[in-house]
């Protein structure tokens, strides 16, 4: 149930004709044999899917494979459902984005001056109960409204509805109950109601018991060369906040539904999209070179999956992991999969790596800018590696090629160091750009 924000580096290469399959099943065979993910992705473009595929197991004991068919617990993605059903709820006259929330819960702290709007866009000031010590707990129990409920309000506000931003689980959970009590029938019922059926999403449920004969998968981590089995979350507990099984196939059929107004109407996309803070109303803005698509990203166990759409472009792209390997990241294979449905062409990574010694890692550090370039590029040493992030991006991970050059293969960036002059040149797509430690 954990928020994923993804954000992109200069966006540049070689422009190819067609969406490169051939490349993406190599791709993705060099994650397989890497034990990078295990998982499944897919790319729509203009209404259609254009490309599936899926690595790895979804039972790793048996040696059950995933296919394009296997379900996968999609965390927080569920958010997006949630929104939507309740935008549902406000067309039948039966909600408006400024309910307070003590027409349902007058227990909860400030709940007369907390709006459904503050609850979609995260600015209710409640304490995310998932950041709580004692969540590690109970989550693979059981847990009844009530009890739910008594978990929710045993905390103290974060701070004064509407002041700032900050997100939490607990919104969501109360947005569920919302949505049965207005609707008068379960979460479940009313996802498969408003949008699963209409949309003929068959692979697409609230989760119970996970059931790997059911098509569904485990999740796992990766340590010790091995793929170990996580404990698995009640889905009780997250109900629209992250209980929503899927595949990637049904993720972009539901999302491309959304963006050409087969759910709710033009107005209400509209403001579901309207950025504050850089919070949607459960839905989040992300770059792609001089685009910018919509979406969300989840975490739930070892699950982890991202779904995004650029309007613009009528571009979608969706994965759904049940394991993801070490030093790599859900970005990485994101940025691939945009790049191969703009045609854009991209690097297959070789996963090799040479170990630098801390302390040459650490003289790296520090804020560097360039009189040819706008971005300024923050360089951190963490976990005995080095990170770097462009201002207004999200960091990403770098891989040592010697001591003094480090890549982000994915998006064919090289950063050579020479800590003499206090320089870093970067180079990507034919250029050369020479960055100075401030």
């Amino acid at each position: 149930m954990k928020k994923v924000l993804m954000f992109f580096f200069v966006s540049v290469g070689l422009i190819a004709q067609n969406i490169n399959k051939e490349k993406l099943d190599n791709y993705f065979l060099q994650l397989q044999k890497n034990n990078k993910i295990l998982g499944s992705s897919a790319v729509l473009k203009d209404g259609n899917i254009v490309y599936q595929k899926a690595i790895g197991f979804a039972d790793v004991v048996v040696k059950k494979t995933n296919t394009v068919h296997t379900k996968f617990r999609v965390g927080s993605i569920s958010k997006t459902f949630t929104t939507v059903l309740i935008f549902k709820a406000i067309e039948n006259g039966k909600l408006t984005l400024e309910t307070s929330l003590d027409n349902f819960f007058p227990t909860v702290q400030n709940s007369s001056s907390i709006t459904i709007k503050n609850l979609l866009n995260h600015s209710s000031g409640i304490f995310n109960f998932t950041n709580s010590n004692d969540y590690v707990k109970y989550y693979t129990s059981a847990k009844s409204r009530e009890e739910l409920l008594q978990i929710i309000n045993k905390y103290e506000s974060d701070f004064k509805p509407g002041s700032k931003h900050s997100y939490s689980n607990s919104n969501f959970v109360l947005l569920s109950f919302i949505l049965e009590d207005v609707f008068k029938s379960t979460y479940a019922s009313i996802l498969q109601k408003y949008i699963a059926k209409p949309l003929q999403l068959k692979n697409t449920y609230v989760g119970g018991k996970l059931d790997v004969v059911d098509n569904e998968c485990k999740s796992y981590n990766y340590a010790f060369k091995n793929w170990n089995e996580m404990p698995e979350t009640d889905m009780s507990i997250p109900l629209g906040a992250g209980a929503v099984v899927s595949t990637p196939s049904d993720l972009l059929t539901f999302i491309d539904a959304l963006f050409n107004e087969k759910l709710i109407t033009k107005h209400h996309v509209d403001l579901m999209t309207t950025i504050e803070n850089d919070y949607g109303l459960g839905i989040f803005k992300y770059p792609f070179g001089k685009q910018y698509g919509f979406g969300h990203g989840g975490g739930i166990d070892g699950f982890k999956s991202i779904l995004m759409y650029f309007p613009e472009k009528k571009i979608g792209i969706a994965t759904t992991t049940n394991g993801i390997g070490p030093d790599f990241q859900l970005n990485s294979l994101s940025l691939v999969l945009l790049r191969a449905a703009n045609n854009i062409d991209f690097s297959i990574p070789d996963f090799k790596e040479i170990k630098v010694d801390v302390n040459i890692l650490k003289s790296y550090e520090g804020v560097y800018a360039s009189k040819n370039m706008p971005l300024k590029i923050t360089i951190k040493e963490e976990e005995s590696k080095l990170s770097a992030q462009a201002t207004g991006q999200s960091a990403f991970q770098l891989t040592a090629k010697s001591k003094t050059q480090f890549t982000y293969s994915i998006a064919g960036i090289v950063l050579e160091f020479s800590p003499e002059k206090n320089e870093m040149i970067l180079k990507q797509g034919g250029g050369l750009y020479t960055f100075t430690k401030q």
